[in-house]
């Protein structure tokens, strides 16, 4: 399989895409189509190497041909094949109607839908709806789909899980759930945001041998954040690399009884390389702090005018952990809205604007927030929010005048005026309380490095992300908590190095 393209297309760019390839490159479609099937039977191969028994589920258009073609490649290499179709293929018309053809004249069959009809397989191959799904799935379709799904067995979908949409995804009634997916031509949006990380399984691309300027021809709707532009942010420092050159940090929060937050995000920004890490927090938390990780500095303060030094001596604000909401927190989160700092605001720094409305808009400001108070921040629900994250993320930038990194499943990051960039990395066992605190300091940390606050927050979205999935590798997904993490920032912020 090839690597993946750094562009997220829709279903229409895809489309797009498709007819460049036919009308002006002058490859023809039904070549496309064998090319599919041939990559997907290469995947079964792969990922199945002692399957024996396979059904292919084929449905009425060019995603069931591309199913017909995988069928006649697997049947001439004595794969035991059972063809499903849900629909009349006398009906299939162009390419699919073609590969139908030719899956026949190999000596191929069909076999009627049945529960019993798939007992035996060993897998399951998805190749009933393609991008072109945009109602929901009917009944007697639906319940093929509910059927495969509660079967147990492993399920190949070919381009897109059946029943997803190719742009929101949305589980249009009911959809597949895919254990691995191939995909052709371009990333489809669907794969993530909505429902769609919950279906996709693991994720494989290819190109149909199509060239990489044919990719350029069609502007995308979204961008992946991809590893290589992340590590070549990432340098080896040079040998004469000082504190100083690597950023003074200053968290503000930790309000009473919640020392734990700002204590995990200095210690995640000293973990991605800061220079210096100040945490300014109420008195009560410097001994619980520092005797925790004497690595960080820390200042008990109690009004704005004893915050004022750090300020001046601060390069980076990170504002929010365990910060509260009471009138000694909207004291200091006022004197930080003051500054012209780059920034990071998160939790309660986010809950406090949300409320007051007050600050400037600020193009070095990084606002994270979740769901929830990104419903906060834009006086919808949250489910509003999670129903189009992109769309959210649009307006929470347009609206604050800052980058928003929107938490969740396929972080997304926004800036003003841009393409959104997408972090297809983390994992379940990320949704755990410090979580949100560990990225607070990550992406402040490398903001004092590099300088620009989009690529701040983008590097540190994959980092965080990246050291979740390195430490869910290790401790498993159920029971990760935030500063599992801590093991993992060093490799994922040095690329170079090779543990």
């Amino acid at each position: 399989m090839s690597s993946f393209p750094v562009t997220i297309h829709s279903a229409e760019q895809v489309r797009a895409l498709d007819r460049y390839a036919i009308q002006t490159l002058g490859v023809p479609g039904y070549t496309l189509m064998c090319r599919a099937g041939e990559a997907a039977f290469g995947v079964l191969r792969q990922r199945w190497p002692k399957a024996r028994r396979v059904v292919v589920i084929c449905g009425p258009g060019n995603n069931g041909g591309d199913g017909y073609v995988m069928a006649r490649l697997a049947l001439a290499q004595g794969v035991d094949v059972r063809v499903i179709a849900t629909s009349d293929p006398s009906q299939l018309r162009g390419d699919a109607s073609q590969a139908f053809k030719d899956y026949r004249s190999e000596g191929g069959l069909l076999t009627a839908w049945s529960k019993r009809a798939i007992e035996d397989a060993e897998v399951i191959v998805d190749a009933i709806f393609g991008i072109g799904l945009s109602r929901e799935v009917d009944s007697d379709v639906g319940a093929i789909i509910d059927t495969i799904n509660e079967s147990g067995l492993p399920i190949l979908a070919l381009d897109i899980p059946s029943g997803l949409h190719a742009d929101s995804g949305a589980a249009l009634g009911t959809a597949v759930r895919a254990d691995c997916t191939l995909t052709f031509i371009g990333l489809k949006l669907g794969f993530y945001v909505g429902q769609g990380p919950n279906f996709v399984g693991a994720l494989l691309f290819d190109p149909l041998a199509l060239s990489g300027d044919t990719f350029s021809q069609v502007p995308p709707v979204a961008l992946r954040i991809d590893e290589r532009r992340m590590a070549a942010s990432l340098p080896p420092r040079v040998r004469t690399a000082h504190k100083g050159m690597n950023g003074d940090v200053l968290i503000i929060g930790g309000g009473i009884g919640m020392a734990g937050a700002a204590r995990l995000a200095g210690e995640a920004a000293l973990r991605c390389g800061a220079g210096r890490v100040t945490i300014a927090t109420h008195p009560d938390n410097v001994a619980a702090i520092v005797s925790g990780r004497p690595e960080l500095m820390c200042r008990g303060v109690r009004t704005s005018e004893e915050l004022e030094p750090l300020l001046q001596r601060a390069d980076v604000l990170a504002v929010g952990p365990g910060l509260g909401q009471d009138k000694w927190a909207l004291e200091l989160w006022k004197a930080a809205c003051a500054s012209s700092l780059p920034s990071v605001f998160d939790a309660d720094a986010l809950n406090l604007l949300a409320q007051l409305r007050s600050p400037m808009a600020n193009a070095k400001r990084i606002l994270t927030p979740h769901p929830g108070e990104a419903s906060r921040l834009l006086g919808i629900s949250s489910s509003a929010v999670q129903a189009d994250r992109v769309a959210a993320a649009r307006a929470l930038a347009d609206r604050y005048g800052s980058i928003v990194v929107l938490k969740g499943a396929c972080s997304i990051v926004m800036s003003p005026g841009s393409l959104p960039h997408i972090c297809d990395r983390g994992n379940p066992g990320m949704a755990s309380p410090g979580m949100g605190d560990v990225l607070t300091g990550v992406i402040a940390g490398l903001l004092g490095q590099l300088g620009n606050a989009d690529i701040a927050a983008q590097v540190g979205v994959w980092v965080h992300a990246s050291a979740g999935d390195r430490a869910a590798s290790r401790r498993g997904e159920r029971g990760l908590i935030a500063s599992d993490l801590f093991e993992y920032l060093g490799a994922c912020v040095n690329p170079t190095f090779r543990p």
